[in-house]
């Protein structure tokens, strides 16, 4: 390496920030929840989202996939966006029918599943087409 190289300019910019996305598709079948957990899981992993946080946005693919399994049709999609403090859940699939919060009884095994994304993110919604159901969660900044 010459002198000339080594030397660095006046004004540097930051690196690029590696891009905190991925997007998988699945087939839908009872075991897409199980694979869209462990995915999401891998991924925190490496952009450092751990502890309660990241067993939250687990929690919360695993209900919208299962959502997206069980009342949807066609393919599961699930994006996850992570560009800067706050965290994207995208889980999309064919039905044009939004998901909508219902009220559960007591003794129902399911039905809670909107309810606890709606309690665990900062906010939640479904696009206007209906076909794809949303979440965010709040990522504090982590201290050196």
């Amino acid at each position: 390496m010459s002198p000339a190289t080594a030397v660095a300019p006046a004004a540097t910019k930051a690196p690029p920030q590696a891009s905190r996305l991925f997007d998988v598709a699945f087939a839908p079948n009872p075991a897409c929840s199980r694979q869209a957990r462990r995915i999401t899981r891998a991924f925190l992993g490496l952009w450092k989202v751990n502890g309660e946080l990241a067993e939250n946005i687990v929690l919360a693919v695993s209900e919208l996939v299962t959502n997206a399994f069980e009342h949807g049709t066609g393919d599961v999609g699930l994006r996850v966006r992570y560009p800067g403090d706050e965290l994207r859940i995208e889980v999309t699939d064919e039905n044009p029918t939004p998901a909508e919060l219902h009220p559960s009884g007591d003794e129902d095994v399911s039905g809670r599943g909107l309810f606890i994304v709606a309690v665990l993110a900062r906010k939640w919604g479904v696009s206007k087409d209906g076909t794809t159901t949303w979440c965010v969660f709040r990522v504090p900044a982590r201290r050196s």
